[in-house]
Parts: C-alpha cells; structure tokens; sequence
C-alpha cells in the first residue's frame, strides 16, 4: 500500500471539489470555480510544536499550495506557515 507523506515543513490536505451543473446540465469547469478554502488535514511532516493535527479542519491561504492527484484522489499539499486557523467547537455561553 502506497501513501503519501509530506516532508519539508508541508501539509496535506483532503479537499472535496463537487461537481457543479447549472439548471441547464451545463458543468461548470474547475478554473471558473472558486477554490474551496478549507480542508482537513490527512498528514504533517515532522513539524515540531504544531498547532494542528491529522483530522483537524482548517483553513487555508487563497492561492496556496500545489493540487496533486494521488491513487484517484484529490489532495492539496501546502506549506505549515499557509495554514491560517483550525476549526473548533465551542460550547455556546
């Protein structure tokens, strides 16, 4: 079994594109789309002291990273330092 692990201060990120059609059938193409802005982590490289984990739901620099296609499966892999903030829950007060 293949996986990918991220090295050199990387991330790598699940993110879900769905298919989108207009009323018509019409699909529209991935570069008219806007680019989703969170993901959840799938693996860290070997960053000391980091702030997220594999699971977690985060959110990330507009333009950042690099799509790969991996076994059928599309993933985002970016740089630590592009990761912005992390999804919590929070009780409501």
């Amino acid at each position: 079994m293949k996986e990918l692990q991220p090295v050199n201060q990387q991330v790598l990120l699940d993110f879900e594109q769905p298919k989108e059609t207009t009323q018509g059938g019409i699909i529209i193409p991935d570069s008219a789309k806007e680019k989703p802005k969170f993901a959840t982590v799938v693996a860290l490289s070997g960053i000391e002291n980091a702030e997220i984990s594999v699971g977690d739901s985060v959110f990330y620099k507009e333009y950042s990273g690099t799509e790969i296609n991996f076994e059928g499966k599309d993933f985002l892999l970016v740089p630590y330092a592009d990761i912005m903030a992390k999804i919590v829950e929070t009780d409501e007060i």
